[in-house]
């Protein structure tokens, strides 16, 4: 059994990953880079307790962070919890993405663990979408070549900076209004919010296919993607585990 950590910028997210890939939980809980590496290991003794996993039962682990100043607590606080040496997604681990980019020693974690998961789950040529505190927008091509991609704000970054960004217009609630020409201001911002990040997310994926030449599968992650993706006209996957599955791909080609 492997323990998979993906440590966002505004969640941490932990599962556990038996055999054949099988994923036999996910939870979720807030990032705290003032959290010691004591309290993430007694918060992650708890969550494997209650769902009846012990330590001993779990025969490695694996991390994909873009919080740095906390990956070092997560990878101690696994120490103090595991017997084992925690994997962290960077240099050195083979991950069989070919990568090019100006500067690939740039490219996140997250898009890496996504891009392999995509790839070898979905086949190529694949376009990755991950909606979190940002949105990604990552192109693997027919070659399974990562060439790059987009980056825009996340939906909680757009709200929060409308808020207050305004004197007049309040703070709303993710959720599709009933219409998209909207008849009152709440409505008219989560019309402009739900629906105008998918129209976004759809005017990008023309974008994309028409400078690569050819259509590709498209897959959605990410705790927001829930929210956005049935309002896309493309046919988008939508696979809320498939970081947990490419940290146990990437694990299991180190391993």
């Amino acid at each position: 059994m492997i323990l998979a950590i993906d440590m966002g910028n505004t969640n941490i997210v932990a599962g556990c990953l038996g055999k054949e890939d099988q994923i036999i939980f996910t939870e979720r809980f807030g990032t705290d880079i003032n959290k010691t590496e004591l309290e993430y290991a007694v918060l992650l003794k708890t969550i494997l307790e209650l769902h009846d996993v012990k330590g001993e039962d779990i025969d490695g682990a694996i991390i994909a962070s873009v919080v740095p100043p906390l990956t070092h607590i997560i990878k101690s606080a696994l120490r103090k919890l595991l017997k084992c040496e925690p994997l962290v997604i960077g240099a050195g681990l083979k991950t069989g993405l070919n990568i090019h980019l100006d500067d690939p020693s740039t490219l996140g974690a997250d898009l890496v663990v996504d891009s392999v998961a995509a790839m070898n789950i979905y086949g190529a040529p694949v376009i990755v979408i991950d909606m979190g505190t940002a949105t990604t927008i990552t192109v693997i091509t027919k070659d399974r070549t990562y060439i790059g991609g987009a980056i825009f704000p996340g939906l909680n970054v757009s709200v929060e900076a409308l808020a207050a960004g305004t004197s007049l217009l309040p703070r709303v609630s993710l959720g599709a209004p009933r219409k998209q020409i909207a008849a009152n201001t709440m409505d008219a911002i989560k019309s402009g919010i739900i629906y105008g990040e998918a129209s976004r997310i759809d005017g990008m994926i023309d974008r994309f296919e028409a400078e690569l030449g050819y259509s590709t599968k498209v897959v959605a992650t990410g705790g927001l993607s829930p929210l956005i993706i049935p309002h896309c006209r493309h046919e988008i996957i939508n696979d809320p585990e498939l970081m947990l599955r490419g940290l146990k791909i990437i694990y299991d080609k180190n391993s």
